[in-house]
């Protein structure tokens, strides 16, 4: 794979501390979380996860992509929500991958139009360029 070259806009920068059971900064103290293995790894969910954090981050994201892309289409999508399920578990080779759910909400345009425009949006999304072709990532629209 190729890797291409882009013209750097903005660098957010993080800082871990004890890995999935401390915590994460940014460099400009906009974030600042305690991080824990969910129950579910067995750790104690007092805090949140890199799973949840990925979700905010692809979520957010794919609604901003798929903002651009209404415009380009002229499509009212006033109401809209996009939510990302991420989902970790153990791959074929012994380590761990992640899977996810794209789904999207969009009230005022019919199904077929709703499915054109999150599948542009996922051609368009920095989340869903990064992700393609190295996890599985499933679009719907709810």
């Amino acid at each position: 794979m190729t890797i291409q070259k882009i013209d750097v806009a903005y660098t957010a920068v993080a800082t871990a501390e004890n890995g999935r059971d401390g915590r994460v900064s940014s460099d400009d103290g906009q974030l600042d979380v305690v991080v824990n293995p969910p129950k579910a790894l067995g750790g104690n969910g007092a805090g949140t996860n890199p799973e949840q954090l990925f979700a905010a981050g692809y979520s957010a994201c794919f609604q901003g992509a798929l903002g651009v892309v209404a415009r380009q289409e002229k499509a009212d999508i006033s109401g809209y929500t996009v939510t990302a399920s991420v989902s970790i578990g153990k791959t074929e080779a012994g380590g761990f991958g992640l899977e996810v759910a794209i789904s999207a909400t969009i009230p005022n345009v019919d199904a077929a139009t709703a499915q054109s425009l999150i599948e542009k949006a996922h051609q368009v999304c920095p989340y869903s360029n990064a992700t393609r072709g190295n996890i599985k990532v499933e679009l719907s629209v709810a």
